[in-house]
């Protein structure tokens, strides 16, 4: 099954009445179980289509399949619970909720589903643990390192076991020995779960590690490699 599939994706943002063509008609598959970088410069469009295949954003044109469902058939109540379900985000500003300790952050997306206290408390601290930050679960954001917020918000991405996990520039904060240390976790936790790693990045260490690069400029695809 196709975790994503775009078919001549197009996404223009008007900004004070001056259209900005975002993407330009891209045709993209994503396989599950995918570990795949789309690489461009700032302003290329791949954060872009993440938001999309994310569902935090509309296209204009073009169609798009999540985990084998066509979005353009979806109310935005399904969105909402398609995202909710299916879909985990870490992001390059970490996002988390800074009154909120670890464990809170992580356990969020699974009081939206509205899952069981205690499978809740139990599938929170394995995430924590997963991610090596047993024993933080009652700090809060701003007690924590960069590093350290970085793999709560990857625990958070995990804890409800999406099928695909979208990260935008999810390095770009870190130094490199920490940066390596989150990709190597992501890596094993794509091929221990199978779970479906999409990135947006210009970080070439992100482009290592990814078994297959799809290069975006100026909202077209440039070309693609895969290792």
């Amino acid at each position: 099954m196709k975790a994503v599939q775009a078919v001549n994706v197009v996404k223009d943002y008007d900004l004070n009445g001056i259209a900005v063509h975002a993407l330009r008609g891209i045709s993209l598959a994503f396989e599950s179980g995918e570990f795949t970088v789309i690489a461009g410069p700032s302003g290329s469009g791949k954060s872009t289509f993440l938001h999309l295949a994310g569902c935090l954003d509309t296209l204009t044109s073009g169609s798009l399949g999540i985990t084998g469902i066509n979005m353009a058939e979806l109310s935005k109540k399904q969105l909402a619970l398609l995202r909710r379900r299916s879909i985990g985000f870490i992001f390059q500003a970490y996002n988390l909720i800074p009154v909120l300790s670890c464990i809170e952050n992580v356990s969020f997306p699974l009081t939206l589903l509205g899952v069981d206290r205690k499978e809740i408390r139990e599938r929170s601290r394995a995430a924590l643990r997963d991610v090596g930050l047993s024993g933080m679960e009652n700090r809060r954001p701003k007690e924590m390192s960069g590093g350290q917020q970085q793999r709560v918000a990857i625990a958070r991405a995990l804890v409800k076991r999406p099928a695909l996990i979208l990260a935008d520039e999810p390095t770009a904060n870190l130094d490199s020995k920490i940066g390596r240390e989150i990709l190597e976790l992501m890596l094993e936790l794509n091929k221990s779960e199978g779970t479906t790693f999409i990135f947006s990045t210009h970080d070439q260490m992100v482009m290592d590690y990814a078994r297959r690069v799809v290069r975006i400029r100026d909202g077209l695809i440039e070309g693609e490699e895969v290792k």
